[in-house]
C-alpha cells in the first residue's frame, strides 16, 4: 500500500512539475510599452472633482490630471470600451463614464479601476450623463433617457412622452427640472424623468445645453448658433451677435456651453471658443494660443481656469478667463502617427495627423509639441540630414525645415509644385528627395531652398516611399511598383520583375545592399540584385498590408503592418509576430535608435517603444572619448558570454565582427552608424567550438583586431 502511494505521489509530482513548466514556458513578457506620447487627439468630455482633479474622456480612454493639467495619466484599467463621450462625478467622488457602444462604466477609486454598470441599460451608445441633487444618474443615449437611483447598479428607461430619443445632452436646473437636447429640439421633465413634454424649441438639432444661476437656459445647435430661454424653456430667442468665424459665419456646430462663477458664458465650437459677459447678448472669439479650434468640450474649475478639449490637439488651458490658451498634453496620449525619425542625439521626432511634430529627448518618456512656424500640421514624412536639420513633409503644405532641432520651422517650397509630400530621403551628398501624391519625385541640392521635378521615366506619379543604397542609387516605391535611378534621379527605370503586388508602401536596404519592399496586401518582397528581380518572402507573416520597414544593426528586419509588427532575423526568410504590449496594432511608422530600441507609430495609439534593445550594442554613459579605442574583451577566456567595449570620438559607421582562426566571419555584432561615445556589446556564441577567435572593428579609418578565447 505504501509503495502504491509512493508511486501515485511521484506521478502527481511529475504532473505538477509539467504543469508548472508549461505555465512558465507560456508566460510571455511584453515586447512593447507605450511611450508617453506624443500628445494630442479627440477629447469628447471633461469633468472636475472636488479636489480639482481633471478627467478627460477621449476616443482611446480616460486621462486624469492631479496637477491642474500639467501632466496626465491614462486610467483605463477595466474600461473595456474606450471611446468615452460623457463624464459625471457624484458627491461621493464616484466617476461615471458614458461610452459609445459600451454603455456606462463606474469608478469608486478616482479612476484607478473601472467596472461596467449597465444592468437594464438597453441602449449602450451613451452621449450624456448628469446627476441630480438626490444622486440619481441620468444617461442620454441613442435610445432615449435612462435613470439609475442606485449608483448605476441598475437602470430603467425614463422616456414617458419623449418622442425624440436621440439624446445629445442633458441639463438640470435648481428646481430639479431636467432638459434634454435632442436631434429635434429641447424636451423637459419636471418629475425626475418619469414624463417629458416639448418646450418651445422644436425641430432643431441641439448639441449642448447649459443653465445659469438665474435659471436661464442656453442651447447650442447645429448651424443656427445659440438660443436662450428666460422662462424655463417656454420661449426661445437667438443670441448670436458676434458669434461668427473669420468668414463672418455662425460656427456650424456649438458643441459645449459652460458658465464661470462671474456668470460669463463660454461656447466651444468648431471655430474655437467664444465668450459672452452679458448673458449671451454679444460674443467675442477668444482663441489666442488655441492651435486646434475644433473644440468638443469645456470645463471650469473652482479657480476659474478654463479647460478645452479639442478634436486633434488634445487639451488646452486658460488661466485668464479665456484671453490666452496653452496646450497641456503631457502624458495625454491619443493620436495618429504617420512618421518617425531619430537624430544622432537619439531625440525622437513624431509626425502626426493634424497635430504637427512632437519631440522626445528622453527616448519617448515625455514629449513636446514643436510646431512654431509649422503652418500645416498634417505631417506624413520626416528625415534628418548630417547637420541635424529636420525636414517635415506635409499633406498639402509641402516641406518644412528646422535648423534648430525642431524649435522653429520654415516652409521651403520654391519649385515644389506638388505640395502633398508622402516620403523624404537624403543621400550622402546632402541632396534631399521628396516623393509626392501626384507629382512624382522632386530633388533639392541646396538643403531644400529650391526644388526641381525629376521624373524622366517615372511613369507612376504617386510615390509612397524612397530609399538610397550605399552606391547612391535611388529607389522609389509607387502605386506602380519600384523605380530605380542610378544617376541621382535624372532618369528612372521600372524594376518590377517578380514584384506581383505593385503598391509599394515602404522600402528598406540592409548593409549588404539587399532591398526590401513592403506592399499593400502582398507582404514583403526581397531583391538581392539591386532590384533587378524580386521574390516574395512572407513565411509567417499573417498580415500582408505592410506600411513600414526598418532594419537594425544586426540585420534584423521589422515590418509594420495593418495588424502589428513582424520581425525576421534571417533576411526575411521567415517572420514572427512581435505584438505583445502593442495595444494599437495598425502600425504606420517604424524607427530604430542607435542603441537598438525600436519605436512604432500607430493609428490612434501614439508611439510605442520596445521594452529592451533589439541589438546587443549599448552606449555607456560618460564624457565623449578623446580617441577611437577597442578594449580587450572580458572575461577572457570566456563561457558562455563575453563583453567587448569600444570608444568613438566622432560619428562613424561601425562594423564589429568575429572571425575564426582561418579568417572566416562567424558573427556580426555591430553594423551601424554610431554617435561619439563609449559602447559595449555582449557576444554570446551559438554553435561555435572552443578555441581562439578574433574580433575586428572598423570605424571610419580606425581598424583594430584583437584576440579572444572561447572555452566550453
Amino acid at each position: 500500500m505504501n509503495k502504491l502511494y509512493e508511486k501515485l505521489q511521484v506521478g502527481i509530482n511529475i504532473v505538477i512539475l509539467l504543469v508548472l513548466w508549461a505555465g512558465t514556458a507560456d508566460a510571455q513578457t511584453d515586447f512593447w510599452e507605450p511611450a508617453s506620447g506624443p500628445v494630442a487627439g479627440a477629447v469628447y468630455a471633461l469633468a472636475i472633482n472636488n479636489n480639482g482633479d481633471i478627467f478627460a474622456g477621449t476616443e482611446l480612454g480616460i486621462g486624469r490630471s492631479t496637477d491642474n493639467g500639467e501632466t496626465w495619466k491614462a486610467i483605463n484599467y477595466g474600461l473595456t470600451y474606450t471611446n468615452v463621450r460623457a463624464l459625471a462625478i457624484n458627491d461621493s467622488g464616484h466617476i461615471f463614464a458614458g461610452t459609445y457602444e459600451g454603455g456606462v462604466f463606474r469608478s469608486t477609486d478616482n479612476g484607478d479601476t473601472w467596472e461596467a454598470a449597465n444592468t437594464g441599460l438597453n441602449n449602450t451608445r451613451v452621449r450624456a450623463l448628469i446627476i441630480n441633487s438626490s444622486g440619481h444618474i441620468f444617461a442620454g443615449t441613442y435610445g432615449g433617457v435612462y435613470r439609475s437611483t442606485d449608483q448605476g447598479r441598475t437602470w430603467s428607461a425614463s422616456n414617458g412622452g419623449l418622442l425624440e430619443t436621440d439624446i445629445n445632452n442633458l441639463a438640470i436646473n435648481n428646481e430639479g427640472h431636467i432638459f434634454a437636447g435632442t436631434c429635434c429640439g429641447v424636451w423637459h421633465s419636471t418629475d425626475q424623468g418619469d414624463t417629458w413634454s416639448e418646450t418651445g424649441f422644436y425641430a432643431l438639432n441641439v448639441r449642448t445645453l447649459a443653465i445659469n444661476s438665474s435659471g436661464h437656459i442656453f442651447a447650442g445647435t447645429v448651424s443656427l448658433g445659440v438660443f436662450r430661454s428666460m422662462d424655463n424653456g417656454d420661449t426661445w430667442t437667438t443670441v448670436n451677435t458676434g458669434l461668427t468665424d473669420e468668414n463672418g459665419l455662425i460656427p456650424v456646430v456649438i458643441s459645449s456651453l459652460v458658465f464661470n462663477s462671474a456668470g460669463h458664458i463660454f461656447a466651444g465650437t468648431i471655430s474655437g471658443v467664444f465668450r459672452s459677459t452679458n448673458q449671451g447678448d454679444t460674443w467675442s472669439a477668444i482663441n489666442s494660443g488655441l492651435t486646434d479650434t475644433r473644440v468638443n468640450a469645456l470645463a471650469i474649475n473652482s479657480s476659474g481656469h478654463i479647460f478645452a478639449g479639442t478634436e486633434v490637439g488634445g487639451m488646452f488651458r486658460s488661466t485668464d478667463n479665456g484671453d490666452t490658451w496653452d496646450a497641456i498634453n503631457n502624458g495625454l496620449t491619443n493620436t495618429d502617427v504617420f512618421a518617425l525619425a531619430i537624430n544622432s542625439e537619439r531625440h525622437v521626432f513624431a509626425g502626426t495627423l493634424f497635430s504637427g511634430v512632437f519631440r522626445s529627448t528622453n527616448q519617448g518618456d515625455t514629449w513636446s509639441a514643436i510646431n512654431n512656424g509649422l503652418t500645416n500640421t498634417n505631417v506624413r514624412a520626416l528625415t534628418i540630414n548630417g547637420s541635424g536639420h529636420v525636414f517635415a513633409g506635409t499633406w498639402s503644405g509641402g516641406v518644412f525645415r528646422s535648423t534648430d532641432n525642431g524649435n522653429t520651422w520654415s516652409v521651403i517650397n520654391s519649385g515644389l509644385t506638388e505640395p502633398h509630400v508622402l516620403a523624404l530621403a537624403i543621400n550622402n551628398a546632402g541632396h534631399i528627395f521628396a516623393g509626392t501624391q501626384v507629382g512624382g519625385v522632386f530633388r533639392s541640392i541646396d538643403n531644400g531652398d529650391t526644388w526641381s521635378a525629376i521624373n524622366n521615366g517615372l511613369t507612376s506619379p504617386v510615390v509612397w516611399a524612397l530609399a538610397i543604397n550605399s552606391n547612391g542609387h535611388l529607389f522609389a516605391g509607387t502605386v506602380g511598383g519600384v523605380f530605380r535611378s542610378t544617376d541621382n534621379g535624372d532618369t528612372w527605370d521600372a524594376i518590377n520583375n517578380g514584384l506581383t503586388n505593385t503598391r509599394v508602401n515602404a522600402l528598406a536596404i540592409n548593409s549588404s545592399g539587399h532591398i526590401f519592399a513592403g506592399t499593400g496586401g502582398g507582404g514583403v518582397f526581397r531583391s538581392t540584385d539591386n532590384g533587378d528581380t524580386w521574390n516574395a518572402i512572407n513565411n509567417g507573416m499573417t498580415n500582408t498590408g505592410v506600411n513600414a520597414l526598418t532594419i537594425n544593426s544586426n540585420g534584423d528586419i521589422f515590418a509594420g503592418t495593418d495588424d502589428g509588427v513582424f520581425r525576421s532575423t534571417n533576411l526575411g526568410d521567415t517572420w514572427n509576430a512581435i505584438t505583445i504590449g502593442l495595444t494599437h496594432t495598425f502600425v504606420r511608422a517604424l524607427a530604430i535608435s542607435s542603441d537598438g530600441y525600436i519605436f512604432a507609430g500607430s493609428a490612434g495609439g501614439g508611439v510605442f517603444r520596445s521594452v529592451e534593445t533589439t541589438t546587443s550594442v549599448e552606449e555607456i554613459a560618460g564624457p565623449v572619448p578623446s580617441s577611437f579605442r577597442l578594449e580587450q574583451n572580458y572575461p577572457n577566456p570566456f563561457n558562455p558570454s563575453t563583453t567587448i567595449q569600444f570608444a568613438l570620438n566622432q560619428r562613424s559607421p561601425v562594423r564589429l565582427k568575429i572571425f575564426d582562426i582561418l579568417g572566416k566571419e562567424v558573427a556580426t555584432l555591430v553594423d551601424e552608424t554610431l554617435t561619439p561615445g563609449s559602447y559595449k556589446v555582449v557576444f554570446e556564441p551559438t554553435g561555435l567550438l572552443s578555441g581562439v577567435y578574433f574580433y575586428r572593428i572598423e570605424a571610419g579609418e580606425f581598424v583594430q583586431t584583437m584576440k579572444l578565447t572561447l572555452l566550453k
